[in-house]
């Protein structure tokens, strides 16, 4: 299963957390193209072969379709296999607007495209062809979640875990098949401001 990390915290403020090394065998989302710091950590991470994927924020389809085929455009010129499309909606209306962000992504080279609605979508979100994240939230949800509406290989992004049950965490992600996500002991308000206290691949579903 791979590690989906959202790095949501500014070079400057933690190096640390931008180290090549420290990040290999995860996908990183980096939220931030204009800034010269956000190019030269992008293009360290691609030149060392860790994945790197853009933010875009949908903001539940609220955002002028504009300003995020804009966002996308943005990240074109850099080092990026795709575009993280968060804060998706997941009703059947708004399908249109997020076919559109992901087909102006693919059409600019950005081909690894995740959608992050951080709940279970509207079937029609499946034909899109894409990764879903079907939870984000808090371990107590992330336990209480019967995994009503994912399917196998979905993301999974889980904050706020107590570090003695990381493992613990891990292991109910592998068993509900997720494909890709992140566990982390970091928690709200900014469960991404930062690297976990360990950042394990989990050992893929069976």
């Amino acid at each position: 299963m791979t590690v989906l990390l959202p790095l949501y915290v500014h070079p400057a403020v933690d190096p640390a957390a931008w180290e090549p090394d420290r990040l290999r065998g995860t996908t990183v989302v980096v939220d931030g193209h204009d800034a010269p710091a956000y190019r030269r950590v992008t293009a360290r991470l691609a030149g060392a072969g860790v994945p790197v994927l853009g933010y875009v924020d949908l903001a539940r389809a609220a955002r002028p379709l504009a300003d995020v085929l804009a966002d996308v455009d943005g990240w074109t010129g850099h080092p990026v296999a795709g575009v993280f499309l968060d804060r998706a909606p997941t009703g059947p209306a708004a399908v249109g607007p997020v076919a559109l962000a992901v087909r102006a992504a693919r059409r600019a080279g950005l081909t690894e495209v995740v959608l992050n609605p951080g709940a279970p979508t509207d079937p029609l979100y499946r034909r899109l062809g894409v990764a879903i994240c079907t939870f984000e939230g808090g371990w107590p949800d992330y336990r209480r979640w019967t995994g009503a509406g994912g399917e196998l290989g979905d993301g999974h992004l889980v904050h706020s875990v107590p570090p003695a049950q990381l493992a613990a965490a891990r292991r109910l992600m592998d068993w509900r098949g997720a494909g890709f996500g992140l566990v982390t002991d970091r928690g709200l308000p900014h469960p991404y401001g930062g690297l976990p206290s360990r950042l394990d691949v989990p050992t893929p579903a069976r």
